[in-house]
């Protein structure tokens, strides 16, 4: 019975150590959190409303391309991914004899024969396709020296189970956002992506310690 408890426990406290579990996530992550902007109603010089930064020409659109300016990015992710592997290999060694021996007067003679082979074959598959569609509007959050603009934001839905959410970080040219400050994913460079979710619903298709425990790669069986 103390072994039966002892091995239980390792295999607990393995289950746990071994195991990647993640970490609840959480809204307002400071990360995809707009900039903060100190914001003034402009200060009239000898009777101008001129205000620098701001300027807005007369057939000029309202594309983003200052900080603190919003755009809708149209996620259009899909991928597809197949790999398969047949290995065959195969060998066939012999090796065979004869001699004579001779003890006093008696005399004789033998033969050997030795042989062996060695077959192997092995076959993989692997197959995955991923699919995200939608629109997130985003903030611009910086704008480096040559133009690119610097974009994150978040999107959270509460839903009766529990709450999802989209997450999107990255780099966009302001040639590539068209007239109604629309951008598709695909033109956003370094793009971090995150769709996930949290409640009953992410908990029940989560697997348990258990099961985690004999999915591990360790596991020797």
């Amino acid at each position: 019975m103390a072994k039966a408890i002892a091995l239980l426990s390792l295999m607990v406290l393995n289950g746990c150590s071994t195991t990647y579990i993640p970490e609840p996530v959480q809204p307002d992550a400071p990360e995809y959190a707009p900039p903060a902007l100190e914001f003034s109603l402009p200060t009239p010089a000898h009777g101008s409303l001129y205000r620098k930064g701001y300027n807005l020409a007369l057939y000029q659109d309202r594309r983003a391309y200052r900080v603190g300016d919003i755009l809708t990015v149209d996620l259009e992710e899909k991928t597809q991914a197949s790999k398969k592997a047949d290995t065959s290999t195969s060998k066939d060694s012999s090796l065979q004899g004869s001699g004579s021996y001779g003890f006093g007067s008696s005399t004789g003679s033998g033969q050997a024969q030795l042989g062996g082979g060695r077959d192997f074959s092995g076959n993989g598959s692997s197959s995955q396709q991923n699919q995200l569609t939608g629109a997130i509007t985003v903030t611009v959050s910086g704008v480096l020296p040559n133009g690119v603009l610097v974009i994150r934001g978040e999107k959270w839905l509460r839903l009766n189970q529990g709450d999802e959410y989209i997450r999107l970080v990255g780099l966009v040219r302001p040639e590539d956002v068209d007239q109604a400050n629309r951008i598709s994913s695909q033109r956003i460079a370094d793009a971090r992506i995150s769709y996930g979710g949290r409640g009953t619903l992410a908990d029940v298709n989560a697997p348990g310690w258990g099961m985690r425990f004999f999915n591990d790669p360790i596991f020797p069986f």
